[in-house]
């Protein structure tokens, strides 16, 4: 019983606070409509216009926003606003005269001040015009054309311009790497309006636009199904759709059924399309027929208002349009609604002023249906400054117009998937492409793809389209090949009469096929050689090449070079072949038989720099001995001679000078370990001249053939032909061949018989005729850059970065070794002088090292000489006594240098041993006075010193004139002086 009371009393509460809710609620609405009828019966009405179909959803749609949005907005605002908008609808009846009847009968009867509408582009194109002629702004919901604002100052595009998404889809077509872009549009204003634009910011991410399928809009079945067939024969596979949506959907069901939602097919619709999904939804068999499309949709952030407004709107436009239940809010019917508000609080901020229109006087009045009739705004222009300056957060986002348009910036990127879109990704300005657009992490500027979410393709695969294929009911590729190569084993084209057809072959057929096996996709094509069209097959090259820019092919395959000129009308694949035009000459052999070849390993300044150090070393070692070394003294003749040969003979290590002196046994050291290795090096550089093969080139120089004006060879047809003349020589001088074998004839021949001297050619030319004949000719400088043979292809072609990477693919896996192995054979028998480095000729610059030291090491052992002789000898020019002038000091010790230094060690050892010899002599003399049988060996009885005057002044040394031994004393004493002059030890016998 408790319980239960409990429950009766709590649900009399309820019941009293819902019924009390329901009184306010009573109360509230009869004041605000109480207010409301008050600021009616104050503001003052403004009336504006509005062209929209009655009959179809959009108008409906439209109709239903404005209504609410004048309702929410004088609501709120409505108590202390001195103007009231008054709607004046009138129905364009979906037809641009329509549209344009409606509007003149707003302007010139109803003096509207302000026109909402119309719908489509197309109708705004005429009614554009007479608001400007009465200078009564125009605000469109849903006309996107971006040229409908150049056309009128009174234009206010209150939706986002068609080009405004452009940037979202170029960044998609970017992102997936697709190289074409067929678009596929309406054949009116609206259509035609985004294509320039489109166009134009393809070709800046390097797109092609190849075809522009261009769809009527009263197009029926066949004629769709015609356009689409010849979509289906085309390579291009990434189609964006600008049409309206249901015209789109007619063309994506006909795509359905002939096979083009398949696996490999794009389909990318823009944003009328895409904004207008709902009404397509429940109609299944179109929702089928789009699985796997994108689209670019306007982004609307979702707020509490946005739903409330939502919820109260369904209820409204189903209590309104009972009849109708699969219609949606969408991004038209928001911007129909903040265009209501923006209008109204623009027409507030202009005030109760004169809102009347001028008549013109010089017009009858009976002519009510007149163009020329109706009056000007007065107040049209500050209606058009107010719109300009209104800023307000709407439904659909931040509301302002810049240059009389709508600030619509956020794009959503949407895929078709079940029975509904998916969101997959944001496009903003400042980031691209993104997956979320509160994310923190920056995108991915390298991979595009990886800011987009996981997209389901047409064919319900995840594997990304490549953009283009080779129609599998279109024609083959007509592949041009030159009929005649400058070398066979590069293409061969031979017609085998028996069978009756033509076999193409070489190196550049095999490359090329090598390379399209490895493409993930199949390629079907046909070589067909290339003749003009009077038969004859000796066109250009350059020829060739322009076939493609005409269309006669849609690729070319051969010895086709790489060049500026000919890039300016197709595209180029990477090249397969080394590249650069090189020169060829005959070479000879004549080192080894040179009288003069010993002199080859040194260079001629190493040479003479050896020489003069030989020179240097001898003096330094003369300086630093003579004073203290008897090898070293003598008559200048001997001195110098013995200089030289002591130094030259360090060359073979003969030298039997000593030498006793520390400073110059230092210097000798540094020098013998300089000349071990200049002789060894000397030895392998003629060892190597001697016996290995030396092969020269005749000519190594360009100058050298204009300068003895030589014959020059080029390939027919070449290009090398330009380059010759550019370089100066005269066509007279230039001699053709066709083949390797050719070229060897013009090399055999005299210069009088039309031989040339050498051969300017490509590096693959070149390096083939090396492999035949390398060893009578050589490849030397100069070289010139090029770009090496390439495969041709229209310009904008999506094959071409496929087989640029296949390409690739192929030399990188070793593949065209064995190509080139097959047509070539074994190519390594040959001279390339450009890389080769000269060996056995050594020069100065390998050496200048060695050379410094010893010049160092031996002027800083003069240096310490001189030093300590000037200070043993300083006496002589620091004694005050004397008054020679300082060239007589100098004079003083060059004379004191040229005297022996009795201090040394040298002659300290010499003396020691004259004493000793003098001590022998006593001893001999004492014999004899005690025997006369000790007899010396036969000896002049006498024995005269004679001493030259002038040597001894040479010598320095302070002696007595010669004089003759005249007693038995005597003579013994000149023996003795004999015995210590030639230091000998006299042999005597018992």
């Amino acid at each position: 019983m408790k319980e239960k009371a409990t429950r009766t009393a709590v649900s009399s509460s309820l019941l009293f606070f819902i019924f009390a809710i329901s009184i306010a609620k009573l109360f509230s609405a009869d004041f605000a409509a109480a207010q409301n009828t008050t600021t009616t019966s104050t503001a003052q009405p403004i009336s504006v216009g509005l062209v929209i179909d009655f009959e179809r959803w959009v108008g409906k749609l439209g109709l239903s926003c404005i209504e609410m949005a004048l309702s929410d907005f004088y609501a709120s605002h409505g108590y202390n606003y001195k103007t009231r908008l008054h709607i004046d609808a009138r129905d364009s009846k979906n037809d641009v005269v329509g549209a344009a009847s409606a509007a003149l009968d707003l302007i010139k009867n109803a003096q509207v001040k302000a026109i909402i509408g119309p719908q489509t582009s197309m109708q705004a194109n005429f009614v554009v015009d007479l608001g400007e002629k009465a200078q009564v702004p125009i605000i469109s919901f849903s006309a996107t054309t971006p040229s409908l604002n150049t056309r009128s100052s009174y234009f206010f595009r209150a939706t986002e311009c068609v080009k405004t998404q452009i940037k979202a889809i170029t960044s998609l077509v970017q992102a997936f790497g697709w190289r074409q872009v067929v678009p596929v549009y309406v054949d009116d204003i609206y259509g035609e309006g985004l294509i320039p634009f489109l166009t134009e910011a393809l070709q800046q991410i390097d797109a092609g636009v190849p075809y522009r399928s261009v769809i009527s809009p009263k197009a029926n079945e066949d004629q769709i199904e015609k356009e689409l067939y010849k979509l289906m024969s085309m390579q291009s596979r990434v189609f964006i759709l600008h049409m309206y949506s249901d015209l789109g959907s007619r063309l994506l069901t006909k795509a359905k059924e002939i096979g083009m939602m398949e696996e490999g097919y794009v389909w990318i619709m823009t944003n009328v399309m895409t904004n207008n999904l709902f009404q397509l939804k429940s109609n299944s068999s179109v929702m089928n027929s789009m699985q796997g499309t994108l689209g670019i949709k306007t982004h609307v952030p979702e707020t509490n208002e946005l739903k409330d407004f939502r919820a109260r709107w369904k209820r409204k436009f189903r209590q309104d349009n009972p009849d109708i239940h699969d219609i949606e809010l969408n991004a038209f019917g928001l911007w129909a609604y903040d265009a209501a508000i923006a209008l109204a609080r623009a027409v507030e901020e202009v005030g109760i002023g004169n809102w009347d229109f001028e008549q013109d006087n010089n017009v009858s009045q009976n002519q009510n249906t007149d163009l020329e009739s109706f009056g000007v705004s007065q107040n049209g222009q500050k209606l058009c400054e107010e719109l300009t300056r209104v800023r307000f957060n709407g439904l659909a986002g931040d509301f302002r117009f810049v240059n009389r348009q709508l600030d619509v910036s956020t794009f959503e990127i949407i895929n078709v998937n079940g029975n509904w879109e998916r969101v997959v990704g944001f496009w903003t300005p400042e980031k691209g492409l993104v997956r979320k657009l509160r994310s923190t992490t920056t995108s991915n500027k390298m991979n595009l793809r990886d800011n987009l979410g996981p997209i389901i393709w047409p064919g319900e695969t995840s594997k990304t389209p490549k953009g283009w294929e080779i129609p599998t009911n279109g024609k083959k590729l007509r592949i041009g090949v030159p009929s005649r190569g400058g070398f066979n084993e590069f293409i061969e084209v031979k017609h085998d009469n028996a069978r009756n057809r033509t076999e193409i072959g070489g190196y550049c057929i095999d490359v090329f096929e090598a390379v399209v096996k490895s493409l993930p996709y199949g390629l079907t094509y046909e070589f067909i050689p290339f003749a003009k069209p009077n038969g004859d097959s000796s066109g250009t090259y350059d020829d060739l090449v322009y076939q493609v820019h005409l269309g006669n092919f849609d690729a070319v395959v051969g010895d086709i070079t790489i060049r500026f000129n000919r890039s300016l009308n197709v595209d180029f694949t990477l090249p397969f072949t080394e590249s650069g035009v090189t020169m060829i000459v005959p070479v000879k052999d004549n080192e080894s038989k040179n009288p003069w070849v010993f002199l080859k390993p040194l260079t001629w300044d190493l040479w003479v720099t050896t020489f003069c150090f030989f020179v240097f070393i001898g003096f330094v070692v003369w300086v630093l001995e003579h004073r203290i070394n008897e090898d070293f003294r003598g008559p200048p003749s001997h001195q110098i001679g013995t200089s030289f040969w002591f130094s030259f003979s360090t060359m073979v290590f003969a030298h039997r000078e000593r030498v006793v002196s520390n400073l110059a046994r230092f210097v000798v050291t540094v020098w013998i370990f300089v000349v071990l290795i200049l002789t060894q090096s000397y030895t392998a550089s003629l060892t190597s001249l001697l016996t290995v093969q030396q092969l020269q080139p005749t000519v190594t120089d360009l100058n050298q053939l204009l300068k003895y004006g030589e014959n020059v060879g080029y390939l027919k047809d070449s290009f090398v032909l330009g380059l010759l003349k550019g370089l100066g020589f005269p066509e007279s001088k230039l001699k053709t061949y066709k083949s390797s074998e050719e070229l060897e004839l013009l090399f055999k021949k005299k210069k009088e018989e039309g031989g040339i001297a050498a051969v300017l050619d490509e590096y693959p030319y070149m390096k083939l005729f090396l492999a035949k004949y390398g060893s009578k000719y050589a490849m030397v400088e100069p070289s010139f850059n090029t770009d090496g043979f390439g495969f041709v292809f229209p310009k904008g072609s999506p094959l071409v970065p496929d087989i640029s990477r296949a390409i690739l693919n192929v030399t990188e896996g070793g593949k065209t070794k064995e190509i080139e192995k097959k047509w070539f054979g074994q190519v390594t028998n040959y001279q390339d002088f450009n890389s080769q480095v000269s060996s056995n000729v050594l020069g100065l610059e390998s050496f200048w090292g060695l050379f410094l030291i010893t010049g160092v090491a031996a002027l800083s052992a003069l240096i310490v000489f001189a030093a300590m002789f000037i200070y043993q000898q300083r006496q002589i020019i620091t004694d005050s006594d004397r008054v020679d002038s300082k060239w007589e000091k100098v004079l003083e010790m060059l004379r004191i240098y040229d005297h022996k230094d009795l201090s040394s060690h040298t002659f300290k050892k010499n003396a020691e041993v004259e004493e000793d010899s003098r001590g022998g002599d006593h001893m001999v003399n004492g014999a004899r006075e005690g025997s006369t049988e000790i007899n010396f060996h036969p000896s002049p009885s006498t024995y005269s010193i004679h001493t030259d005057q002038s040597d001894l002044a040479f010598l320095g040394e302070q002696e007595t004139p010669p004089r003759e031994f005249g007693s038995t004393n005597q003579a013994i004493s000149g023996i003795e002086l004999s015995f210590v002059a030639h230091r000998e030890t006299p042999n005597y016998s018992s």
